[in-house]
């Protein structure tokens, strides 16, 4: 057996065959494995509400149709006002459907051909309303999933796909444990760090596999996810949120049930996660590369090394964190650079507040990440053969 290494080496005949048992590291995951898998079984509802959101404008479903006519003239509610009267054909049995649009900037433009979503709303008393929707963007977005896909694939080959299949488990995750746990109205607290840790751990061991690396990555993650968690609850009962910092937490007062404090959390882990997964497997791979072209160095130089490279790293991913809230919330900051507020006022309105707490707490999740999965990584590297690392690293390209 070699000194400090958690591998072992077997003789039989002229076979030599090498045996792994699992480290500290696989001990670790296999205990946070266990933790997701339990709240995601306590926390997962049975059921799920049955809410009408009827009233507050939600249609029954939005059914596909096709523009077959479009004729401007006199609005019929205003003569002396110029509308567009549309007509959508919805298939079936059903009769064209017309609604007119005021010929006025912001309002949709239709042209014959196009495909658009129609609401069909039914009441109790038999009647059925149709209301144009949105379009129908269906095709488009297939078109430019399928060219990220092919990017991916074609630059990263198999890891590539294994990533796909590993972002399409993140929105399993969220979609069918995250949104149905925080709608029955469970401790939104666990239902981030077990949500988080369930996206972490599925996307790194789906795209990178189980090695040493992943589980040093794993660890990081997962540390710096409950840092994150924890502070955005500190932060967030400091700052006394109402949670109404955007127009559909209006429209979720029709679920009572919801900690609309705690959707604000969920949604600041959720912002963070992926970056998490980024930073902790770069740092883990460059402790690994490091490792790997220089054997002589200490457990000491090889996390000195690994954090050098992790302040640029951190650098450029808090200026992404920064730029993604600011890209989407522009129009509110323009608005409020048009309306002559004092400054210290927009920073405190929460609708601003809110997103530059998810900014910093998130941000300060990926800087503890780097020192914690740094260390790991140089620990565990220092400790490994480097045939063992060489081995990982060319598995990684």
């Amino acid at each position: 057996m070699r000194d400090g290494s958690d591998d072992f080496e077997v003789l039989i005949g002229p076979d030599r065959r090498r045996f792994r048992r699992p480290g500290w590291q696989a001990s670790i995951v296999l205990g946070l494995v266990g933790f997701v898998i339990i709240g995601i079984f306590v926390l997962l509802p049975k059921s799920s509400p049955d809410l009408d959101l009827t009233a507050l404008g939600f249609a029954d479903g939005a059914v596909p149709a096709s523009v077959v006519d479009v004729e401007s003239g006199e609005c019929s509610y205003a003569p002396e006002l110029r509308c567009n009267l549309v007509q959508f054909d919805l298939g079936g049995d059903i009769p064209f459907v017309g609604q007119e649009f005021p010929d006025d900037p912001g309002q949709p433009v239709f042209e014959v051909g196009d495909s658009v979503f129609v609401n069909v709303t039914s009441f109790d008393d038999g009647t059925v309303t149709y209301q144009y929707a949105d379009r129908d963007r269906r095709g488009l977005v297939a078109l430019v999933a399928l060219v990220f896909a092919g990017a991916v694939v074609i630059l990263a080959r198999w890891r590539g796909v294994f990533a796909l299949f590993g972002l399409t488990a993140s929105v399993v995750v969220l979609l069918l444990f995250i949104v149905p746990a925080i709608v029955a109205g469970r401790d939104a607290v666990m239902v981030a760090l077990v949500g988080g840790g369930a996206i972490a751990l599925i996307s790194l061991y789906v795209t990178h596999g189980s090695t040493p690396l992943t589980h040093v990555a794993a660890i990081g993650a997962f540390g710096a996810l409950a840092l994150t968690v924890g502070l955005s609850w500190l932060v967030l009962a400091l700052a006394r949120f109402s949670g109404f910092a955007s127009e559909e937490a209006f429209y979720l007062l029709a679920v009572p049930q919801i900690d609309l404090s705690g959707l604000l959390l969920a949604g600041v882990v959720l912002g963070a996660i992926g970056a998490l997964d980024d930073v902790t497997v770069t740092q883990a791979s460059t402790v690994w590369e490091v490792r790997a072209a220089n054997e002589s160095l200490s457990a000491t130089e090889l996390f000195a090394a690994g954090l050098r490279v992790g302040r640029d790293h951190i650098a450029s991913t808090v200026n992404t964190l920064l730029l993604a809230y600011a890209g989407a919330a522009l129009p509110l900051l323009i608005l409020f650079s048009l309306s002559g507020m004092r400054l210290g006022f927009i920073v405190s309105s929460e609708v601003v507040a809110v997103e530059i707490v998810r900014t910093l707490v998130g941000s300060i999740g990926l800087v503890a990440a780097v020192p914690l999965t740094t260390y790991l990584a140089a620990r565990t590297a220092a400790s490994l053969p480097r045939s063992a690392v060489v081995s990982e690293v060319e598995s990684l390209g």
